[in-house]
């Protein structure tokens, strides 16, 4: 088998196939080349579902954390904190991804720091918001942000090609309202508390496109197929420091209880489930994985992650899952399984790897 190699602007392979034809015609992609890609994008495709279900999981930390009187932005400062120092020593503790950090422009080591600075607003108006909005409500309206990168990845990424991803982004999304078991009724909630959160999955969306843009995906390629991407484990530390010293500074300048010995100590479990769990695994396998299969299909995936939050929740906390929330979940499962059953387009950049006649 030849091996694998990346062209830019046009697709190369190692030596010809077909009798050795060199007439400049893209050659005949053999068994192995299918097997090579389903492979490669089986592994995104996981990666990115243990990111959702990290994310998926900050909630339940959070809620012991609430409990002890702890709010939101000194939860969010720790979560960053322990986030970013976890980062850092996964970084440092390997010479490849240390080298990964050294071969980094300047420009996109200005661009990690402010994708840094921008998920402060995705961080911020969400937990600031569910201090108002119910969570079940906040919950649904987050989920607009997967049809808003696949707009947006119609210009600047790796877009969604074909019908079937746009179904199965349509089922996934129904999915979401089903499993969620509806909006409850009461009273509206405050203006302010409905303007945060639906500001966060906006700024979500084009952090999670910009995040894509920096690890080098274009409308031609996804972020791996390009040898000029910031590799994921400096991109994300570098995301994460800025994320925690944005949080840290707004928190000691409003005087929030954010030093050690004002924290409860019945607040520190959850805390650092939040920040090992939900922050740094979830944030670093996101980047990781929207580098294998594209941002678009990466916030498709992540519609899983409240089907994960409802069913932990039953696990857990006893809860009842209703025939409903059954077949939301269902339709979510579905419509992941239908995106990653449409082929993936050949574009330019894609590595190949071609099967010896």
């Amino acid at each position: 088998m030849a091996g694998a190699a990346a062209g830019r602007g046009r697709d190369r392979v190692d030596r010809p196939v077909s009798g050795g034809r060199r007439d400049g015609r893209r050659p005949r992609l053999g068994p192995c080349y299918a097997r090579t890609v389903d492979r490669h994008r089986l592994v995104g495709v996981v990666i990115v579902l243990v990111s959702a279900a990290s994310f998926g999981s900050g909630g339940l930390f959070a809620q012991p954390v609430y409990a002890a009187g702890v709010d939101w932005l000194t939860l969010l400062a720790w979560r960053f904190l322990i986030g970013s120092s976890l980062a850092w020593i996964w970084l440092l503790s390997s010479s490849q991804r240390r080298a990964g950090l050294r071969r980094l422009p300047r420009r996109r080591v200005v661009a990690a720091l402010a994708l840094g600075v921008l998920y402060l607003g995705n961080s911020g108006t969400y937990y600031a918001s569910i201090e108002t909005v119910p969570v079940s409500l906040a919950a649904l309206i987050v989920y607009i942000y997967p049809p808003v990168v696949a707009v947006l990845s119609l210009r600047v990424g790796q877009p969604l090609v074909g019908r079937r991803p746009w179904i199965a982004l349509g089922l996934a999304l129904t999915g979401v309202v089903l499993a969620l078991g509806g909006i409850p009724t009461g009273s509206m909630p405050p203006t302010l508390g409905l303007v945060l959160i639906i500001a966060s999955p906006l700024i979500y969306a084009v952090w999670i496109v910009l995040s894509a843009r920096l690890s080098g995906e274009r409308t031609d390629r996804v972020g791996e197929a390009t040898d000029d991407g910031a590799s994921p484990a400096a991109a994300t530390a570098l995301m994460m420091t800025a994320t925690a010293l944005g949080f840290w500074a707004l928190a000691l300048a409003t005087e929030h209880p954010v030093l050690p010995a004002q924290v409860p100590s019945e607040a520190w479990p959850g805390i650092l489930g939040v920040g090992v769990v939900a922050t740094f695994i979830a944030i670093q396998t996101f980047y990781a994985g929207a580098r294998r299969v594209g941002a678009a299909q990466a916030s498709l995936i992540s519609t899983f992650e409240p089907v994960w939050t409802i069913t932990l929740a039953a696990i857990l906390f006893g809860e009842t899952l209703g025939p409903i929330q059954l077949v939301g979940g269902a339709l979510v499962i579905g419509g992941v399984l239908l995106a990653q059953a449409a082929p993936p387009s050949l574009g330019r950049g894609v590595t190949l790897r071609v099967a010896d006649e």
